[in-house]
C-alpha cells in the first residue's frame, strides 16, 4: 500500500515546484504600462544606428553620408495613423544592431533601400490603402516618395 502513494506524491511534488515559477506579470509582460514610441526620439536613434554600423560596415551610400551629418535632417517617418509602441521602436533599434553588414547594406541602400520586419510598425492588408499614411513604415522618407 505504501507503494502506491509514492508515484502520487512525486507528481503533487513536481506540480508543486512548476507552480512557483514566475507568472508572466512578474516577469514584465502583462501588467507592465504601455508606453507610445516617441518619433523624434525614435529617429534619432535610428540616425545615430545608420551612422554607426555604416562606419562600422564602410558603407558609403547617400543615407550613410546625412546619417552622420549632423546638421541633416532626420529621414525616419512614422504615419500619423501609426501608433507604435516604444517596445516596437525598441526592437527595431536592436534588429538593425544586430544585422550582419551585407544586411545592413540593404538598409541604406541608394536605389532600393529594404526595410527589416522589425522596423514595420504599421503593416495593412494588401491593396487596403483606405488612409493617408499606408504607403510607408516606420522606414525613410526616401520610402515614402518611392511608394505607389
Amino acid at each position: 500500500m505504501k507503494r502506491s502513494l509514492v508515484p502520487g506524491a512525486l507528481v503533487a511534488a513536481v506540480l508543486g515546484v512548476l507552480s512557483m515559477a514566475p507568472t508572466a506579470g512578474d516577469v514584465g509582460g502583462c501588467g507592465t504600462e504601455v508606453t507610445a514610441l516617441d518619433p523624434l526620439a525614435y529617429a534619432l536613434a535610428r540616425k545615430d544606428m545608420d551612422c554607426e554600423r555604416c562606419a562600422e560596415c564602410g558603407l558609403e551610400t547617400a543615407r550613410c553620408r546625412r546619417a552622420c551629418d549632423p546638421e541633416s535632417e532626420v529621414e525616419t517617418v512614422i504615419p500619423a495613423t501609426c501608433q507604435p509602441l516604444r517596445h516596437d521602436g525598441e526592437v527595431c533599434i536592436r534588429r538593425l544592431a544586430a544585422a550582419s553588414c551585407g544586411a545592413y547594406a540593404t538598409y541604406v541602400d541608394d536605389v532600393s533601400p529594404s526595410t527589416p520586419s522589425e522596423c514595420e510598425f504599421c503593416k495593412i492588408a494588401p491593396g487596403d490603402r483606405t488612409g493617408p499614411g499606408f504607403d510607408v513604415d516606420a522606414a525613410t522618407e526616401e520610402e515614402e516618395e518611392a511608394a505607389p
